[in-house]
């Protein structure tokens, strides 16, 4: 019995420890991207960059109303295509793909989608949000021996970041997709951090693994924050 006891105490004060550990890891990761403050100050954002696959140049723009919606450009071969998501409905036409008219996105899309719609992300404020983090340890991405945590977000999904020791900077993030009705982990790489004149700090590069061999990379030109974005931007237009 005192061996049981014994081990349940020992169970319970490394849980404590890593849940601890957990929040003391994203604290300094927030204070390390400007602050909680200054986040919480941002209501919409428009990043425009380019991304490249396989030789091939894509122009991207993505404008977000907090919380609320976000509209992808997408501009390849001669074309523009784009996807709309809001907090109740999205769209996509993508004539590169053989759209010829608009397409209204599944319910479970749009439920993927949705977690984009928050502009600080998961760890800002994560425990209102009802996201738990857990403390897996260390893990070595690229030669960098990063802290480790999952985050299980409240609908049930989750994401592991890697956080850099020196910067407290994500430099690695995996996560679950759907995609034709299977799901699929995606490791997303970050780097070239930069501030911006509102106080927050913003990966300017960003590589995802598409395939064997691979990879998307995508460069951000351009941020505004809070700039002013019309209802009509977020509705479908051909």
């Amino acid at each position: 019995m005192k061996t049981i006891s014994l081990f349940i105490a020992a169970f319970f004060t490394l849980s404590v420890s890593n849940a601890q550990t957990a929040d003391e890891i994203i604290s300094k990761h927030v204070n390390a991207i400007g602050g909680k403050d200054n986040w919480k100050k941002v209501t919409s954002m428009v990043q425009t960059g380019n991304m490249s696959v396989q030789g091939a140049e894509i122009q991207m723009k993505r404008s977000i109303i907090h919380n609320k919606a976000a509209r992808t450009d997408i501009s390849l071969m001669g074309m523009t295509g784009y996807q709309i998501v809001t907090n109740t409905e999205g769209w996509s036409y993508m004539p590169f793909q053989g759209a010829a008219t608009v397409e209204a996105m599944t319910a479970d899309q749009v439920k993927d989608e949705q977690e984009g719609l928050d502009i600080q992300g998961v760890v800002i404020d994560y425990a209102t949000k009802g996201h738990k983090p857990e403390y897996l340890g260390k893990e070595d991405v690229d030669g960098t021996e990063c802290f480790k945590v999952k985050m299980t977000l409240k609908g049930g999904k989750t994401q592991t970041l890697f956080f850099d020791p020196a910067t407290y900077y994500i430099i690695k993030a995996i996560s679950t997709m759907s995609a034709n009705g299977q799901e699929a982990e995606v490791a997303t790489s970050f780097s070239n951090y930069q501030k911006h004149s509102s106080g927050i700090v913003l990966p300017m590069s960003t590589t995802v693994p598409m395939g064997p061999g691979f990879n998307a990379d995508l460069t951000i030109e351009s941020v505004e924050v809070n700039t002013t974005l019309d209802a009509s931007l977020f509705k479908p237009s051909k």
